[in-house]
C-alpha cells in the first residue's frame, strides 16, 4: 500500500507539473494585456511598456514560469498586478468559502445520490425506479445555470419569497455566519451533481445483484439484507467511489457558473473577475488549486478502491 502510494503521489506530482505549464502558457497567450487592462485604453504604448517593466510581464517567458513556480514552492503565489496586494491575502478566503460549499454540498448530495441509487437498484422497473429515473434523465439534461435561474424564481421572488437571491454576504461576516446564502447555491449543485451519481450507484448494483456470486449467496440461503450489504452494495461502491471523486472536483473546480449567478464569495466568483481583470498571477493561483483539488481527490479514490478490492490489494 504504501508503495501504491508513493507511486500516486509521484504521478500526481508530475500531472501537476504538466498543468502548471499548460496554466502559465495558457494565461499568457489569453487575449489583451495586463498592463493596457490596468492603465485603460487611452494610455500611452510609453506608459504600458514602463508597468509592463515593473510587473515582470517583459522578461522572457521561460523566465516568469521559473521565478512563479519558485515563489511557489516557498508557498508565494505572488501580488495581484489590479491590487498589488499579496495574491494569497485574495484567495484565501475565497478558498474558504469554496471549502465550506464544497462540504455543505457534500453533506447532502452524496447520501442522498447514494441512498436514492440504491433503492432504485433494489426496485428495478417499479413506480419509484420509474419516476426517480426519469427525473433525473430530465434533470441530467438541465444546464446549471437554467436549474439556477429557476431555483430563484421558485424560492427568492414572488413565488416563495423564503430565500436570498444572491449570496451576498456582509462586511466583517463569514458565509457560516450567514447559512441562508448558502441554502440555493448547495441546492443547485446537489441537482447538478446527483443524475449522475444515482444512475451510476443504480447500474453498478443492479449489475452486482445479478453476479454469480450474489446468486450463489442467494442460493446458499442468505437473508436478503445480508446479501444486499456485505456482498452486492460492497462492490457496488467501487465504481461510485470514481464517481463522486468526480464530483467533488467539479463542486470544487467546476462551480464557477453557480458562484457567478448567486455572487457567492468563492473561488469560481474571483476567476471570472481575474480573467475580466486580466490579473495574470491570480488567474494561475486559482487554477491551479483547482488542478490540485482534482488530483487529490483522484488519488484519494484510488486509494479507497484499492482498500475496497482484494485483488488490487494483493
Amino acid at each position: 500500500m504504501w508503495r501504491l502510494l508513493l507511486e500516486r503521489s509521484i504521478y500526481g506530482v508530475f500531472t501537476l507539473i504538466l498543468i502548471s505549464m499548460l496554466i502559465f502558457a495558457a494565461t499568457n497567450i489569453l487575449p489583451g494585456d495586463a498592463a493596457r487592462a490596468i492603465l485603460g485604453r487611452s494610455a500611452t504604448p510609453e506608459a504600458v511598456a514602463a508597468l509592463q517593466a515593473q510587473l515582470g510581464l517583459d522578461r522572457p517567458l521561460l523566465t516568469q514560469y521559473t521565478d512563479w513556480v519558485t515563489k511557489i514552492l516557498h508557498w508565494d503565489l505572488g501580488n495581484s498586478v489590479v491590487t498589488k496586494g499579496p495574491v494569497w491575502d485574495l484567495v484565501g478566503p475565497r478558498l474558504s468559502n469554496s471549502l465550506v460549499l464544497l462540504a455543505s454540498t457534500s453533506i447532502i448530495a452524496l447520501p442522498i445520490s447514494f441512498v436514492v441509487g440504491i433503492v432504485m437498484a433494489i426496485r428495478q422497473g417499479k413506480w419509484f425506479d420509474n419516476t426517480a429515473n426519469g427525473f433525473l434523465i430530465s434533470t441530467a439534461g438541465v444546464p446549471e445555470f437554467v436549474l439556477a435561474i429557476v431555483l430563484i424564481l421558485l424560492l427568492a421572488t414572488h413565488v416563495f419569497h423564503i430565500l436570498p437571491p444572491t449570496a451576498l454576504v456582509l462586511p466583517g461576516r463569514t458565509v457560516l455566519q450567514s447559512p441562508q446564502v448558502l441554502v440555493l447555491p448547495v441546492l443547485t449543485l446537489t441537482l447538478a451533481i446527483m443524475p449522475y451519481l444515482s444512475r451510476l450507484i443504480r447500474a453498478s448494483l443492479i449489475d452486482a445483484l445479478a453476479s454469480e456470486y450474489v446468486v450463489t449467496a442467494r442460493l446458499k440461503g442468505l437473508p436478503p439484507r445480508i446479501v444486499l450489504l456485505r456482498h452486492a452494495l460492497r462492490n457496488s461502491l467501487i465504481p461510485s467511489i470514481q464517481g463522486a471523486a468526480l464530483s467533488l472536483a467539479y463542486i470544487l473546480g467546476g462551480a464557477v457558473v453557480v458562484e457567478y449567478i448567486f455572487q457567492y464569495p468563492g473561488l469560481g466568483s474571483a476567476l471570472q473577475s481575474a480573467v475580466s481583470q486580466r490579473d495574470l498571477y491570480v488567474i494561475q493561483a486559482i487554477v491551479l488549486i483547482f488542478a490540485f483539488g482534482y488530483i487529490l481527490f483522484n488519488m484519494v479514490a484510488d486509494m479507497l478502491t484499492i482498500l475496497m478490492t482484494p485483488r488490487l490489494r494483493t
